[in-house]
């Protein structure tokens, strides 16, 4: 079972840019995706996209496609989150998990585990 811990998570002004990062251990399914979301108070996890290690992705939902880029690094296990020109909605708990059904249907959050706690993201005026 693969375990998933997030990391770079912090305080940046509106427009600024943060670099998030998931690093999975243990057993890595390569044939399910990696899935990264963000969850505000009070609020459902909302997706904001996918890839698979080894090949496939970066997929994106329409808020943030266009300003956060998802990579992988398949060397070190791990999947980066690169944010830029940040807006106030964007801020949250940040969290991966991997697909549990295998069809890296990324909208659907109910497809996908549980990750680690998740980074918090905050976005200031």
């Amino acid at each position: 079972q693969v375990q998933l811990v997030e990391s770079g998570g912090g305080s940046v002004q509106a427009g600024g840019s943060l670099k998030l990062a998931c690093a999975a251990s243990g057993w890595l399914d390569t044939s399910k995706c990696i899935a990264w979301f963000r969850q505000a108070p009070g609020e459902k996890r909302e997706s904001i996209g996918a890839i698979y290690f080894g090949g496939g992705g970066p997929w994106y939902a329409d808020s943030v496609k266009g300003r956060f880029t998802i990579s992988q690094d398949n060397a070190q296990k791990t999947i980066s989150l690169k944010m830029d020109s940040l807006k106030h909605e964007d801020a949250g708990v940040y969290s991966c998990a991997q697909d549990m059904r295998g069809a890296c249907l990324f909208q659907f959050p109910a497809n996908f585990g549980y990750g680690g706690p998740g980074t918090q993201v905050t976005v200031s005026s």
